[in-house]
């Protein structure tokens, strides 16, 4: 990649420029962005795996660019005006907006006003008001001169220099503004923007959320949103740019060009530069919204898991009754009925007979229960029956649940069930493993995002996959178990190799080592580079196939092993051998002592789950309804979703609490994801129930955590 954008991306990153072409070198080689933060840390200086993604979406940016500018390079050669000053200048420049700037001159147009102008002759006339070398412009006709000032103010509209001026002062004085659209104010679906119908900020402090709620309002109708700024300041700049190379203006043509200037302001300047500052705000509001969306996504998928433990799953419901599954400790289905212990059909003792049998007939050792309509009773109802010993019950979150049973995924697992089996199945699975039984469902559906659906759709694809393979990668995933769901964000793997993998499992059985993917279909050895230290062989014969230990650095450990005077496995077993080891002594070429480093550690941690250990969270008994909640009331609560403007919680009804930014400390709180992270527990008090609305609005003011 050209050294200017290699240049721009450290400086952007405060890292080396070398790190950056480094980096850009693997990714042009086929590497991931979990391989090369993990295992390529000499190549890349240790860039974090969040610099590394970095540098991949500039290279991707800068990549598309550089094809953008041969083609406007090509357009302005083929019409025999690309000078070598502004070759040099689209080269040379790093900001997208300012290349097509100077492209704008030459792009093709449509039929205009100076276009017919030039058609009529009047563009010399144009070129010597312009150059203020007209003594007596006032002896032209007026269509002649009005041609001239169209020619002059699309020249204006056209030039670089004034566009980024106006831009400048767009950018940093403008404010957004919206109104409510005629008629629409009373309609219901309206009053979700009441505060937008009117309301105006400055666009450099409009919060990200706010800004996107408007333009949400403004696409579905219900308001129209615009940009204010000073005019005249705005004629006064352009008319800067117009003068400051022009020694001496005559007033005649001056007063020609200024009324082309203002022409070109209100006509041409205007309309675009607002639309450009709003794509860029808006841009950068979407930016906030999926950075917040991504890292409630990650806490979400990182959640402990119950681990391989036999379920019985329930999704819960009244007239329809409650589903109920049970699940074996890999998560297969072995059975499924429906229980009935809700008003209209209350058969509550025939209900806690079948619980009972289910559990003692298939050895249950954990109840799942989906958190959504009738969750709460149904919890107090399984609390009801007596369970053996040590059987836990959990509340499961539901958001997904639904979309995953109409999924392809759902009917290709369980083409024999209807969605209400499938349902339960995938509430008891996210139980046993969060992140396995999650990756099946698309995270827009998850409930964790602000504004997912209005922001920029690649973008959010981009850092959702980003995020997903992060955590996947993070953990770690077993060969012998996973779907292809969860092994295609596997480092190098993708939808066609999870798909082979699966297929080779199913006809030769179990993985006995990780050198046996290379006998997968389409699996090479590139791959296998990619893919091999991310996967976990429990009870393999080399016991490093169950660590983040990769393979190419197998024989450095039995090196280590073989100095200690030790078998390889006694070497990974006894911490105390392993801390007489000087990793200097083992420090090469390609291996340095990030490398060395992450080994030892990852021997330590072999066979552990990152994510720690679930915990049973109880809700207040005091509450059942929004009608039992009082202001003063200390709750305890689970954050489901953290957004810009504050967190969503879980109080155990069907309505969740609000703790806004405000209320979430006793200090100031730019970033409530500073604050609170998904599935944190904590207890808030109660300052505001609206019952109207519905809301319910909770503080963290005053609350030891």
């Amino acid at each position: 990649m050209n050294s200017l954008y290699i240049d721009h991306i450290a400086g952007q990153l405060q890292t080396a420029a070398w790190q950056v072409e480094h980096c850009i070198q693997l990714f042009e080689e086929g590497a991931t962005v979990p391989f090369i933060s993990r295992y390529r840390k000499e190549r890349t200086g240790a860039l974090d795996e969040m610099q590394v993604a970095a540098v991949r979406h500039y290279w991707m940016r800068f990549t598309e660019l550089e094809k953008r500018k041969e083609a406007i390079l090509r357009s302005i050669e083929e019409q025999g005006k690309l000078t070598d000053e502004l070759r040099r200048a689209i080269e040379n420049e790093v900001d997208a907006q300012t290349v097509e700037d100077l492209y704008l001159p030459y792009r093709p147009k449509r039929r205009t006003r100076a276009s017919v102008a030039r058609e009529k002759g009047y563009e010399p006339l144009a070129m010597k008001l312009w150059a203020m070398e007209l003594d007596h412009p006032e002896r032209e006709s007026e269509e002649a001169l009005s041609g001239a000032r169209d020619i002059i103010a699309e020249m204006m509209a056209d030039s670089q220099p004034v566009r980024s001026q106006l831009r400048d002062l767009y950018t940093r004085w403008g404010t957004v503004a919206s109104s409510v659209v005629k008629g629409k104010e009373d309609t219901e679906e309206a009053q979700n923007y009441r505060n937008y119908f009117d309301f105006s900020q400055r666009i450099d402090r409009i919060p990200s959320h706010r800004l996107l709620a408007m333009l949400r309002a403004r696409d579905q109708g219900y308001v129209r949103v615009r940009m204010d700024v000073n005019p005249d300041h705005a004629v006064e700049r352009i008319g800067r740019k117009v003068y400051e190379n022009k020694r001496r203006p005559s007033q005649a043509c001056r007063a020609q060009v200024d009324t082309a200037i203002e022409d070109a302001y209100k006509r041409l300047l205007h309309p675009s530069i607002e639309n450009e500052v709003l794509s860029a705000a808006k841009e950068k509001a979407d930016v906030e919204a999926i950075r917040v969306f991504g890292e409630n996504l990650r806490e979400l998928l990182l959640a402990p898991p119950v681990g391989q433990k036999r379920t019985l799953a329930i999704d819960p419901g009244f007239r329809t009754g409650c589903k109920v599954v049970c699940l074996d400790a890999q998560g297969a289905l072995l059975h499924n009925e429906t229980i009935f212990p809700h008003p209209p059909v209350s058969e509550k003792m025939a209900a806690m007979r079948k619980i009972s049998q289910m559990v003692e007939a298939y050895k249950i050792e954990v109840i799942a229960i989906g958190n959504g309509t009738a969750g709460r009773e149904t919890e107090a109802f399984i609390q009801k029956i007596p369970l053996p010993e040590g059987v836990r019950v959990y509340s499961v979150s539901e958001d997904g649940a639904s979309v995953y049973s109409a999924s392809e995924v759902a009917r290709e697992e369980f083409p024999d069930y209807d969605v209400t089996v499938r349902g339960a199945v995938s509430i008891g699975r996210r139980l046993m493993d969060p992140l396995a039984e999650l990756v099946k469902i698309d995270p827009k559906s998850i409930g964790v995002g602000q504004y997912q659906h209005d922001v920029d759709q690649n973008l959010l694809k981009e850092r959702l996959d980003e995020t997903v393979e992060s955590c996947v990668n993070s953990v770690g995933v077993n060969l012998n178990t996973a779907s292809s769901w969860l092994l295609r964000y596997v480092s190098g793997i993708g939808p066609v190799l999870a798909r082979n993998i699966v297929d080779y499992r199913t006809e030769n059985g179990p993985f006995s080592s990780r050198d046996q993917l290379l006998q997968v279909k389409r699996l090479g050895a590139k791959v296998f580079e990619q893919c091999a230290g991310f996967l976990r062989i429990p009870g393999a014969a080399n016991p490093l196939d169950n660590t983040a230990v990769h393979p190419e650095r197998y024989a450095l450990v039995e090196r280590m092993a073989a100095d200690a005077g030790v078998p390889t496995a006694s070497f990974l077993s006894d911490e105390a051998i392993r801390s007489g080891i000087d990793l200097k002594r083992y420090v090469s070429g390609d291996v340095g002592m990030p490398t060395l480093t992450d080994v030892m550690a990852e021997i330590a941690k072999r066979g552990r789950d990152p994510r720690g250990a679930i915990h049973v969270f109880e809700f207040s008994q005091e509450i059942q309804s929004i009608d039992d909640v009082r202001v003063g009331m200390i709750l305890p609560c689970v954050v489901t979703n953290v957004t810009a403007f504050g967190a969503f919680v879980d109080i155990g009804i069907h309505e969740h609490g609000l703790i806004h930014v405000s209320q979430m400390a006793d200090k100031y709180v730019s970033d409530p994801s500073k604050v609170l992270k998904v599935h944190q527990q904590l207890e808030a008090r109660v300052v505001s129930v609206d019952l109207d609305r519905r809301r319910i609005g909770l503080s963290l003011k005053g609350m030891k955590r």
